[in-house]
């Protein structure tokens, strides 16, 4: 999972952070007379390992002349404020003038936080960033007239001055902005607001410094005897260890750090959670999810849809917790038993590129057409695979209007490293393909749509590995990692959906969010998910503090809505081949230049509708059925 593309602040104007970021940094250990395995630095990575931020500023002179440039023509836009009823001509001139602006913000933005991410501790990029960020809140409060503006012209005028030719393109951005008319402020309002925007990012931007510069974990003995640093990465490896008491070691010392924050975390979430209630509050909405949920147009009813459907549907994982303490041969579940691979599919580690060959090989149904960008996408340096010291850690895909896409991977070698290169993809050409075929004002789609295409990527990976292997351990362990993928991308996500309404309602009703509220409420919901045979560990209570995506409000539903949507759209694919791989391509294609529910209508999968999150459920259920049928044998 990750956070893919930029998104625009009022209808397109500010191109911003981009997705899926999972967090993270290499911190430096505290050992007491112990050798420590160190990580490794990024000079000592080959560079075609390594993205090549050039391709958007050979140096960073010209990030500084673009930047001077942004910052000298931002009064040009604000000259067109109280003149945009004037004429057609006028509203085409602002919005051509708004959209070279934008173009060149969002490559200042993500060159810069792409460099801080290469080493988070290193100040100069985090100068940069912030630098950006700082001009992005200019620019919005500088362009933060246009809607208002635009609602005080007589809608039938509006609606004539569409036939211009210079404004034929924007019907649908301006058929969306009268959509949100009730929640539109004047425009010193609006301006205010926009102004706002800096602070009230703070607790985002200081989770993301703790978390991934700050923090620092013990080292901990790893499976060869030797004291390692313990890094996020590293973690995730040893929670798929087959040696418990790594695993044990790992999450104890994992999850005892974040312990020693919890009043420091549980401020910033509560802090976060009172930003969402008062900008919600500010715009009129009826509550923080329904004004979290109106930028796509998209029903509360279909947020409290996932979160019911996956409640009245989580027999699948009680059941693959109990196959799991069976198979495992355990007394009882703790958290760091549930991520091994029940049946490991390799001894061996995947090499980076037999990785990317395997990948590429398993895309091939989607075409000549896509298989040709993925191609360049793999051999033009548009990845940064491995973790180095300072790096942040996880995956994401990023870039912005002008440049090609990016990929951030901390690559460890292991099955799951080669889904998400899979996953990462999916998001890159997508954020491709929607730029190729998009003016700006379009040429970025919505998180509600985001996960679509990477995990279409990952259905299909899985159906090539099950197709080429005979042997029935290799199916097991396939069969075991789709069953995981389910877990942890429709059940867990749907978990932290839950979570998140939960902490709004409870401050929106007058509560207050302290670290005990907040880890007996994880505590309940991870009992109510996973069922009896789960003991939640204490330390693990404070598993809220941890997630970043908490930090983008009411975000995580949407990986549990687009892995129903692309597993649908992943059996089409094989089954009905050119037809469904057309409407695919075309969806890719299609940006934000439609609301997300119809894009998805369009390519075959009514999202409206309870029966996708469902059928995930029932998928689930028949991989647990093959599993014991071979395991029957």
């Amino acid at each position: 999972m990750s956070k893919v593309n930029s998104s625009k602040v009022l209808a397109g104007l500010v191109v911003t952070a981009l997705a899926l970021v999972f967090a993270g940094a290499v911190p430096t250990p505290e050992t007491y007379g112990a050798e420590v395995k160190k990580a490794i630095t990024r000079d000592e990575i080959d560079q075609r390992y390594k993205w090549r931020l050039e391709d958007i500023y050979p140096a960073n002179e010209d990030w500084e002349r673009d930047f001077a440039e942004v910052k000298k023509m931002i009064p040009e836009v604000e000259a067109f404020s109280g003149r945009l009823g004037e004429s057609p001509e006028v509203l085409a001139a602002l919005f051509k003038l708004r959209d070279s602006l934008g173009v060149k913000m969002g490559k200042l933005y993500v060159y810069s936080h792409m460099r801080r991410d290469e080493n988070t501790a290193d100040d100069t990029y985090q100068a940069l960033s912030d630098r950006a960020e700082g001009l992005g809140t200019s620019l919005a409060a500088a362009t933060s007239f246009i809607v208002p503006e635009i609602l005080q012209i007589d809608e039938q005028r509006l609606r004539g001055w569409l036939d211009y030719p210079g404004l034929a393109a924007a019907r649908h951005l301006v058929e969306d902005i009268l959509r949100t008319r009730e929640h539109t402020l004047g425009p010193e309002q609006e301006k205010l607001l926009a102004m706002s925007s800096e602070v009230t990012r703070s607790p985002q931007t200081i989770f993301s410094m703790l978390d991934n510069a700050d923090i620092r974990y013990p080292a901990i003995e790893d499976e060869n005897g030797e004291q390692v640093e313990l890094t996020k990465a590293r973690y995730q490896k040893f929670l798929e260890s087959g040696d418990r008491e790594l695993r044990r070691r790992a999450f104890e010392a994992f999850y005892t750090t974040y312990n020693g924050y919890e009043n420091t975390l549980a401020a910033l979430l509560s802090s976060i959670v009172k930003r969402d209630i008062f900008y919600a509050r500010a715009r009129n909405y009826g509550s923080s999810l329904e004004a979290a949920l109106d930028g796509d147009n998209i029903p509360v009813e279909v947020y409290d849809n996932v979160v019911g459907s996956v409640n009245q549907n989580l027999s699948p994982l009680h059941r693959y917790v109990a196959l799991r303490k069976r198979v495992l041969g355990l007394d009882e579940v703790h958290p760091y038993d549930l991520y091994l691979p029940l049946f490991p599919t390799t001894e061996d580690e995947y090499q980076y590129d037999d990785a990317v060959k395997l990948v590429s090989e398993s895309l091939k149904p989607l075409g000549e057409t896509y298989l040709s960008v993925l191609k360049e996408g793999f051999g033009s340096n548009w990845i940064d695979v491995y973790e180095t010291r300072g790096k942040r850690s996880g995956g994401y895909s990023w870039g912005s209007y002008g440049t090609h896409p990016y990929i951030l991977l901390n690559y460890n070698g292991t099955l799951h490293e080669v889904f998400t290169i899979a996953h990462e993809m999916g998001h890159a050409l997508h954020s491709h393909f929607t730029r190729q075929a998009q003016p700006y004002m379009y040429g970025d789609y919505t998180i509600f749509v985001a996960e679509v295409a990477s995990t279409t990527n990952e259905a299909l990976l899985i159906d090539h590995l099950l197709k080429v292997s005979g042997d029935e351990k290799m199916q097991l362990g396939l069969l075991d990692h789709y069953v995981r993928q389910i877990q942890g991308t429709v059940y867990i996500q749907a978990l932290f959906a839950e979570f998140e309404r939960e902490i709004h309602r409870q401050v929106e009703d007058g509560g207050a969010l302290t670290s005990t509220v907040l880890s007996e409420l994880c505590r309940s919901l991870y009992q109510k998910y996973f069922g009896p045979d789960l003991v939640v560990d204490e330390i693990y209570e404070i598993n809220w503090g941890r997630i970043p995506h908490f930090y983008n409000n009411f975000y995580v539903y949407q990986y549990a809505t687009g892995f129903s949507a692309a597993a649908l759209l992943s059996e089409k694919i094989l089954s009905q081949g050119e037809p469904a791989v057309g409407k695919y391509l075309q969806f890719l294609k299609s940006g934000s230049s439609d609301y997300s529910i119809e894009l998805l209508k369009r390519a075959g999968v009514d999202m409206t509708s309870p029966e996708p999150v469902v059928a995930a459920a029932r998928l689930m259920d028949r991989l647990l059925d093959r599993m014991e049928q071979l395991l029957g044998r």
